[in-house]
């Protein structure tokens, strides 16, 4: 299983940097990667993120309603994997803390072509 979100041809490097930065916070290394497309996991049996040049060639735009929201171990985790969004030129969308009634912890960032993403560990982790 992963999770693939789309950038636009000219920013993938620049996506790559920001994205290895943020997984390095959290203990997630690179894949794989080639001129289309890159991964970060804990492993190849565990889930990845991938960010990609879209298939057909069209431009890669972001979605409005659409959020990637990545499962870490742990509330320190949480903060590391925001705090390193935001220093790299990411956008706070919602500084971290609970969500909800017995919810989650998470905090809300939109990377550097405006997607929106979101860090977070189930109440029962923490």
């Amino acid at each position: 299983m992963y999770r693939l979100y789309h950038t636009r041809h000219e920013q993938l490097y620049a996506c790559s940097r920001f994205l290895r930065s943020i997984n390095a916070a959290t203990g997630r290394e690179k894949l794989g990667s080639n001129k289309s497309i890159a991964a970060w996991g804990s492993s190849r049996e565990a889930p990845a993120f991938c960010i990609a040049i879209p298939f057909n060639g069209e431009s890669a735009c972001v979605g409005n309603g659409v959020m990637i929201a990545i499962k870490v171990d742990s509330k320190q985790e949480v903060d590391a994997f925001n705090a390193k969004a935001i220093s790299l030129g990411g956008r706070c969308e919602g500084e971290s803390g609970p969500r909800g009634e017995g919810g989650f912890y998470g905090g809300y960032f939109r990377d550097l072509d405006g997607n929106k993403l979101n860090a977070y560990t189930p109440v029962a982790t923490l």
